[in-house]
């Protein structure tokens, strides 16, 4: 059987002959493909444990609408790291690279680390065909270690829960709200020394958080508090974009 990319020339720098293959994009869409079907299992699994925690089915679509509304600030950070990524890896890398979990930023420094190695660099007069395919098999690799890990470590996480749980239900309800606020916090702290826009978006974000969230409880509007994160994350954007240009 003829390999789809054994047409391939590893020294050209003509990279599009080879990032949209027919392979990849056949790699894409079973990427897509899986998580459309984790989703439609995840949704019923959710319906179905409902009732075993006295939860009404209008909180069930609350949940599930507020958890769609939020997604949607989220989102427009990825989807403007994959604009950033579509020169360097083509439309079917980046499609596989945002529907998995991970970090763009390491995944992106390990091709960057693998190109270097061979004596190159990303969107370099000397990135080839064979350099994007190192590259993409080390950014492959690094995303792919964070889907083991989470499949090896999540069964052993779950039942120390369990027990946890047991002996001290406080702690166990303590625990997962600061290791959110945690992560969350380490994540904001890192930006803040980058540069006084850097802070000043910090802030920005912040302020506008708190802002919807007073008027959401203020007005009693639950659609406000589910849009809230979504119109921060906007109005930080265009923050950043106007403070970048002017």
């Amino acid at each position: 059987m003829h390999f789809p990319l054994a047409a391939g020339d590893p020294v050209s720098t003509d990279i599009w002959a080879v990032t949209n293959s027919p392979f990849l994009w056949f790699c894409a869409l079973g990427v897509f493909a899986v998580i459309f079907v984790q989703t439609i299992l995840y949704v019923r699994a959710a319906k179905a444990a409902a009732p075993h925690v006295d939860m009404p089915v209008r909180e069930v679509k609350e949940a599930f609408r507020a958890g769609a509304v939020a997604s949607i600030g989220p989102s427009l950070s990825v989807v403007l790291v994959a604009i950033a990524l579509l020169a360097l890896f083509g439309t079917p890398a980046v499609l596989v690279r945002i529907g998995l979990i991970g970090s763009a930023s390491t995944e992106t420094a390990s091709a960057n680390l693998a190109a270097q190695s061979m004596g190159s660099m990303l969107g370099g007069d000397t990135y080839t065909q064979q350099v994007f395919a190192v590259a993409f098999m080390a950014m492959s690799l690094s995303g792919g270690m964070w889907m083991l890990c989470t499949l090896l470590l999540t069964p052993v996480l779950k039942r120390g829960g369990k027990s946890l749980a047991k002996r001290n239900p406080a702690a166990m309800a303590l625990i997962p709200t600061a290791a959110l606020l945690g992560a969350f916090s380490m994540l904001t702290i890192a930006e803040i020394p980058k540069s006084s826009i850097h802070m000043t978006l910090v802030l920005i974000s912040a302020a506008s958080m708190a802002l919807f969230l007073f008027l959401a409880k203020v007005l009693q509007a639950k659609w406000l508090k589910e849009w809230a994160l979504g119109f921060a994350i906007l109005i930080s954007i265009t923050a950043g974009y106007l403070m970048h240009t002017a």
